[in-house]
């Protein structure tokens, strides 16, 4: 089982393809006339599949980011090449951080036209695993262990099988 996209809803489906495809994103298709409005399919090219889909219905106005999604995490060869890209586009970054220290990856984050942040990282993976034979995940994501260290709150291991505990 794995997670094949994530569906963004969009206020200006132009102005979100201009930011998406000047990140990397590539269009692989569209489908019009969906109980959710158009759907755009977009994956970045060393992606397999689909990772994005961004839903665009004009007659749902503006969009409300409440307090659902929190942000995307990609990971990058390398981080100042993608900034300076990114720079060179017109879309701004945040200054690159250490947040798990010297020795962690370097991370950054972007923000879309309608407010969906993404961080960006090089380093090691960017999400807890767990290796063959171990119930109890690799390290996480250094934002994971700073916000652990800040709020107190542990990463919840996952088990082979796939259950939290």
């Amino acid at each position: 089982m794995r997670t094949l996209h994530v569906g963004l809803r969009v206020s200006d489906l132009e102005r979100s393809l201009a930011f998406y495809t000047a990140v990397g994103y590539a269009i692989v298709g569209a489908v019009e006339g969906t109980a959710f409005g158009r759907l755009t399919m977009l994956r970045l090219p060393g992606d397999d599949f689909v990772t994005i889909e961004l839903v665009y219905d004009p007659a749902r106005g503006k969009v409300d980011l409440g307090t659902g999604i929190n942000h995307l995490v990609i990971q990058a060869e390398s981080l100042d090449a993608t900034l300076a890209d990114l720079a060179a586009k017109g879309i701004a970054a945040e200054p690159p951080e250490l947040p798990a220290g010297a020795d962690g990856p370097r991370t950054s984050w972007i923000t879309d036209p309608d407010g969906y942040r993404s961080n960006w990282s090089s380093g090691r993976p960017v999400m807890p695993t767990a290796s063959p034979g171990r119930t109890s995940p690799e390290p996480a994501h250094p934002a994971h262990l700073l916000a652990r260290g800040r709020e107190g709150a542990a990463v919840t291991p996952v088990t082979p099988g796939g259950t939290c505990g």
